[in-house]
This record gives structure tokens, C-alpha cells and sequence, in this order.
């Protein structure tokens, strides 16, 4: 659901930067109020986890589509909301930077569309409803898959009314969200069933976690995170490294839904403008554009795609772009720890 900068007007692309960076600015200020140092490297681990596992994308069959994680569930169920804002914002401004995916125009669209709905709707009035207090498997998994769900459609229909309010004649709203609201409904189930597995490995290896991030609590002291980090960050260079080659061919549920729409799996990008001042500034920032090394470093591809992609380059990408997420993460998390030391009146 990556939006590139073709499908907003500057003045939509504006207005939801402004919007996101109001909710950073909030989630910061509640997030300095109990942070715990314990919190910050896990902060940095799930970024990574989630960066990686956005490059994996799965074929929804009999559609020509595929999919991929977002990731929003889960960050907000381990971390909490404000804090799994954060996290999401600096993987998908990572992404926009340094590997071209996603528009830095429509960076704050994407960050909305992905992170707020899922953190800030979906998991304090879906999921923390449902699932209570209870820590049944089929309870988990029945509470991930309707917040999951939820905030995928959110996010759907916010890319085609984002479209819709930028004037893009080229994708009415009829036909777009037709075709948006089903593709990411099917998306949104994978989504929820792998938030739940997640879920319940975190509930069995650490449940004083959980039951503190859905109280608002602090974590207790003497409570270790060592075992979760460590397995996260094996996932990383697994998932980053490796499984990243088995990612789908086929296009994903936007760009899938575009070209059924227009015949084309893109608008063409603006020749003039902000648009065309951000994408000059992306192509000399992202030294990995699509996850791979740029065309001058590796043989000309001639073509399709081959399945599985084994790629020294995609594995770069996963492992380089995964360790800039959690160095990210970590310079966020210490930086709100330092100015809640240095300001302990307020």
C-alpha cells in the first residue's frame, strides 16, 4: 500500500505530512511519559522485523495480485500505540529514502494510511476489546483478524479518497475502491492470521509484556527482553537475507488495482514542481532503489522476474535496510529518553 508521489496533489501530499507529523509530535510527548530504557533496543528489533517482513510479499491467488504485512497490529499490541507509531513512520521514511519505496511526497499519506488507523483505531477499540484478558490462542486470533482487517480497509479507502481529493481523473472512485476494499480485504486476513502467530509467541515467552503494554503500565524491573530481541533479530537476517527471494512477482493490491483501473501500473510522475523536487531527492538518497543494486552494478535483466529471486542484492537490502530501521529506532527511543531526563519536571 505504498503510495508513490503520481497519485497526490501537492496540497494532499502537504496536508497529511502535517497530519502525521501532529501525531508523532503526540506520540512522542506520551510516549517520554513512561518509556523504558528495556523498551527501546525491542523498539529497534520489531522496526527491523517489520521492514524485513514488508519485503515478502504473498500471491492472493486467482487475483494476478499479491500482498505484503504491514505490520501495524503487531507493533501496537508488543509496543503500544504511540510507540508502534513511531516505529512504523521510521521504517516507511527508510523505505521512501533510501530504497524508493513509496513517494517522499506521499511519505506522511503512507504513514498515515498504515500506521494510525492500526495503532490508534484498530488495536485500542478492536483489539484490546475483544481479546480482554484472555490469553486462548483462537481469542488472540480472532481479535487480530478483525483489527487487522479493520485496519487495512481503513487504510484502503484512505489511499482512493487521498486520490480522490488530488483530482486524479484517472482513477474514479467507484471503480477504484471496488477494487481496493476486496484485494486488501483478502490481504487483511493474511495480515491478522500472522499478527496472531506472532502474538501468541510473544504472550508465551514474555506475557508481562503484553498484559503491561494493554494496562499502559511500565514494565516491571527485572523483567528481561533478551529472548525476544534475539529472536527477533534472527528473524530479520532470515527474513531480510533469505525469504526475501521467495517474495511474489506479482504486483501488489494498489498496483494491481491501478492497472485494472488505467491499463498501466502507474500515472505518470509530474515533470515540475515539489513532486518532481522529491523525486530528485529520493533517486540521490536511495542507493538500493527497489531493494536491489542500482542497474549500472548488476547484469541487465531480460524478461520475467525469476521465482525464486536469488539475489545478493534483495539480501542486502533486507539486512542493510533492517539495521538502518533499528539504529533509526534507537537514536528516536534514546533521544525522547534523554529529554525526559533533562526536563523531569514536566
Amino acid at each position: 500500500m505504498h503510495m508513490a508521489d503520481a497519485l497526490l496533489s501537492p496540497a494532499v501530499g502537504t496536508t497529511l505530512w502535517a497530519g502525521t507529523a501532529v501525531v508523532s509530535g503526540y506520540a512522542s510527548k506520551k510516549l517520554k511519559e513512561r518509556i523504558d530504557d528495556r523498551t527501546i533496543p525491542l523498539m529497534g528489533v520489531l522496526g527491523a522485523f517489520i521492514f524485513a517482513a514488508q519485503m515478502i510479499n504473498f500471491t492472493i491467488p486467482g487475483t494476478g495480485s499479491s500482498g505484503h504485512l504491514a505490520g501495524g497490529m503487531i507493533l501496537a499490541i508488543i509496543l503500544g500505540p504511540q510507540a508502534a507509531f513511531l516505529v512504523m513512520a521510521s521504517i516507511l521514511t527508510v523505505q521512501a529514502l533510501f530504497f524508493a519505496d513509496g513517494g517522499l511526497l506521499a511519505l506522511g499519506c503512507n504513514i498515515w494510511n498504515m500506521g494510525f488507523y492500526a495503532c490508534f483505531l484498530a488495536y485500542p477499540l478492536i483489539y484490546k476489546p475483544l481479546v480482554g484478558n484472555s490469553q486462548k490462542p483462537g481469542r488472540i486470533l480472532a481479535a487480530s483478524l478483525v483489527s487487522a482487517v479493520t485496519a487495512l480497509q481503513l487504510g484502503a479507502f484512505s489511499v482512493v479518497l487521498e486520490t480522490l481529493l488530488s483530482g486524479k481523473s484517472e482513477l474514479p472512485f467507484g471503480a477504484f475502491v471496488l477494487l481496493m476494499q476486496p484485494i486488501h480485504l483478502a490481504i487483511g486476513i493474511v495480515e491478522g492470521v500472522v499478527t496472531a502467530g506472532v502474538i501468541v509467541y510473544v504472550q508465551r515467552a514474555r506475557p508481562e509484556l503484553i498484559e503491561s503494554i494493554a494496562a499502559s503500565r511500565s514494565l516491571a524491573p527485572g523483567i528481561s527482553l533478551k529472548k525476544i530481541m534475539m529472536t527477533f533479530g534472527v528473524l530479520v537476517i532470515i527474513t531480510g537475507g533469505v525469504l526475501s527471494w521467495f517474495a511474489s512477482t506479482h504486483p501488489d493490491g494498489l498496483e494491481w488495482s491501478i492497472e485494472k483501473v488505467t491499463g498501466q501500473g502507474e500515472l505518470p510522475e509530474a515533470e515540475h514542481g515539489i513532486a518532481a523536487v522529491m523525486k530528485g531527492i529520493q533517486e540521490k538518497t536511495a542507493f538500493l532503489p527497489d531493494y536491489n543494486f542500482r542497474p549500472s552494478e548488476k547484469e541487465p535483466q531480460t524478461g520475467a522476474p525469476a521465482w525464486p529471486g536469488i539475489d545478493r542484492g534483495t539480501s542486502t537490502a533486507g539486512v542493510i535496510g533492517g539495521a538502518i530501521v533499528l539504529a533509526m529506532v534507537g537514536f528516536i527511543g534514546a533521544g525522547i529518553r534523554l529529554f525526559r531526563r533533562g526536563n523531569p519536571s514536566r
